[in-house]
C-alpha cells in the first residue's frame, strides 16, 4: 500500500486463470473459511461462468482518501486526476474527531465541488457518530457509510439525523456483507443506500439478487482488490438497472504495484469497463514469499471444500479442485 488503509501496509491475493478469464480470491487474513468461501465462489463466476450483459460501459468513481493528515490529502488527491466525488475514510482508531473534521476540510478545500462521503467502518457509537455526523454535515456529505457497528444502531443514527434536520444519509457498507441476512439492514429500514462489494457477497449475480431485493440505491466499491477484482466490481456497477452514485472503485491508485501494466484507474473521472488479463512479469515481480503461497494454497484447498457442500457455490466447473 502507499499509505496505511484498513490498518495494513501490505496487500495479498491470490488469482485464478479460467476458460472465461481470471478471478481474484482475496479474502483478509483474519476471514473464517465461510465467510471466505463467499470471495472463492465470486472467484470463480469471474473465471468459469463470465459476467452479466452490461448496461453501461463507463463506470463514474470516486477517489478514496485514507486516514492520512490533513497536509497530505492534496497528494493522495492527485492520484485519481479529475475527482467528481470522494470517500474519506473516518473514525481511525488513536485518532481524534479533529483529525477526521480536518481531513474533511481539507478535501473540501481542495474540491469545493465535488460530492464528499465519509466511511467510519463502523467506528463510532450512536452518540459520538451522531454528534460528528452533525459537524461534518456543514461540508455537504452525501453520504456517511456505516458510522456505527450494528443494525439497530444505524437505524437510531439515521432517526436522530432526521429528526434534527441534519441531512445526511446513511449508508450500509459491513451491516450488508458481513451478516447472514444481508436483506435484514433494508427491513429494518437502518439505510438510505447499499454499499456493496462483489467478492464478498459472492459475485456479481449474488449481489444482483441483494440489490434488487432490497429495493434500495446501491454503491458498488471495492475490497483492496489488484485490476482483476476491480473488473468484478466494473461488472457489478455495469448490471445494475440504476447507478445513482460513484463508485468506489478506484482504490488501485491506493496499491504500489498491480498484476496489470495498463491498471484499471480512474480516467476524467470514470472507468471503462475492459477485459483483464494478468501480466507474467508482475507475477513474478510482486510474488509472495514461499511461506505465504504455501499458506494460501492450504487455505484455497480448505475454502474449495467447503464451499462445494454449501449453497453459496455458484455451480462448481467440474474438475477445478486445487492442485
Amino acid at each position: 500500500m502507499r499509505v496505511k488503509f484498513r490498518g495494513i501496509l501490505h496487500r495479498e491475493a491470490l488469482l485464478l486463470e479460467g476458460p472465461r478469464g481470471w478471478g481474484e480470491f482475496g479474502p483478509f487474513p483474519e476471514y473464517a473459511d465461510a465467510e471466505a468461501s463467499r470471495w472463492l465462489a465470486s472467484a470463480i463466476e469471474a473465471g468459469w461462468h463470465g459476467f452479466p450483459k452490461p448496461l453501461r460501459t463507463s463506470i463514474p468513481v470516486n477517489a478514496t482518501v485514507p486516514a492520512v493528515p490533513a497536509s497530505q490529502v492534496p497528494e493522495v488527491l492527485a492520484r485519481f486526476g479529475r475527482v467528481d466525488a470522494v470517500k474519506i475514510k473516518v473514525a481511525e482508531r488513536g485518532q481524534s474527531l479533529t483529525d477526521d473534521v480536518e481531513r474533511v476540510a481539507a478535501v473540501r478545500t481542495a474540491l469545493p465541488k465535488a460530492a464528499i462521503r465519509v466511511d467510519a467502518n463502523g467506528g463510532w457509537d450512536v452518540a459520538e457518530a451522531v454528534r460528528t455526523l452533525t459537524r461534518l454535515a456543514d461540508v455537504g456529505l452525501e453520504y456517511a457509510e456505516q458510522p456505527v457497528p450494528d443494525i439497530d444502531g444505524l437505524a437510531e443514527v439515521r432517526r436522530r439525523l432526521r429528526a434534527a434536520g441534519t441531512p445526511v444519509l446513511i449508508a450500509a457498507d459491513e451491516s450488508v456483507r458481513k451478516e447472514e441476512d444481508p436483506l435484514k439492514v433494508a427491513r429494518a429500514g437502518a439505510a438510505d443506500l447499499l454499499v456493496v462489494k462483489v467478492a464478498p457477497l459472492g459475485g456479481v449475480r449474488r449481489a444482483l439478487e441483494i440489490v434488487g431485493q432490497a429495493g434500495l440505491p446501491a454503491v458498488v466499491s471495492s475490497a483492496l482488490d489488484t485490476s482483476v477484482g476491480i473488473r468484478a466490481g466494473l461488472a457489478l456497477a455495469a448490471a445494475l438497472p440504476e447507478l445513482p452514485y460513484a463508485c468506489g472503485l478506484g482504490t488501485v491508485s491506493l496499491l504500489a504495484g498491480d498484476v496489470m501494466r495498463d491498471s484499471l484507474v480512474p480516467d476524467d473521472g470514470a472507468i471503462r469497463l475492459r477485459d483483464v488479463a494478468a501480466d507474467q512479469g508482475l507475477l513474478a515481480e510482486f510474488a509472495a514469499p514461499s511461506h505465504r503461497v504455501d499458506w494460501w494454497m492450504e487455505r484455497l484447498r480448505r475454502v474449495y471444500g467447503y464451499l462445494q457442500f454449501t449453497e453459496a457455490s455458484p455451480g462448481l466447473p467440474p474438475g477445478v479442485a486445487p492442485r
